[in-house]
């Protein structure tokens, strides 16, 4: 666990420049592992917060039901294009297939949902190289996301690691990447690697749904953006 740094040009009550990442690697596990693993530390963390922190819920005005509810229920997954016909379907938005989800999007998608949801496999040219194919629908990756309900986003995201030298360097070379600066991560493959899949849970994201906190700065006690680095 520690902290994150993303120089993007995000100033949304969403986004941080500098965020706290909780992190999880495992080996030996794939997807439909670590997908099933992330729906269960999250609803660890809200079953703890409902026993340790009922009163500061209540103080924030949060609905204790509904966490409680959500902490019992079963997370659904889907996949990306599962989701693009759900948009279609009762939102009537036409996204193209290829498209990475906006935050307008994930709103309109999680309007259909009433707990987090996961939603795997999206298409492989918009995913990191370290992301692989799936074997299965090689134009997606084996990667996730969980998003949350009521407008937060996403929660975690990731992936099943890929351990093909060849294919990250091709991916690599399709990027406009130098190749060279990522041989020490091609070495971690061939000495040693195993089957292993990991993501990143965004504590400030979690804190911020969990509170039903507005803004995500006050989630935080010194909020880094595009405008302020210091304290």
């Amino acid at each position: 666990m520690g902290p994150t740094f993303r120089a993007e040009k995000s100033k949304t009550s969403r986004h941080l420049s500098e965020f706290w990442m909780a992190e999880m690697e495992v080996a030996w596990e794939n997807l439909d592992d670590i997908t099933e693993i992330a729906k269960e530390e999250i609803k660890f963390i809200l079953k703890e917060v409902l026993k340790y922190n009922r009163r500061e819920l209540e103080i924030l005005g949060q609905n204790i039901c509904k966490l409680e509810n959500i902490a019992k229920s079963t997370f659904p997954t889907i996949t990306y294009t599962e989701a693009l016909k759900i948009l279609k379907e009762k939102e009537n938005l036409d996204i193209k297939w290829g498209k990475d989800l906006r935050t307008i999007e994930e709103e309109k998608l999680m309007k259909h949902f009433d707990t987090p949801i996961v939603v795997t496999n999206y298409p492989l040219e918009i995913m990191a190289f370290y992301k692989p194919k799936d074997p299965k629908d090689p134009k997606t990756a084996l990667c996730f996301d969980m998003i949350a309900p009521e407008g937060y986003g996403e929660l975690i995201g990731g992936s099943q690691r890929s351990l093909d030298i060849k294919e990250m360097t091709n991916r690599l070379k399709e990027m406009g990447e130098n190749v060279k600066n990522y041989q020490w991560y091609f070495d971690l493959r061939k000495y040693g690697s195993v089957t292993h899949s990991g993501y990143g849970l965004g504590v400030e994201r979690v804190v911020a749904w969990i509170c039903g906190i507005d803004n995500i700065k006050d989630a935080i006690p010194f909020p880094r953006t595009l405008l302020r680095f210091r304290p």
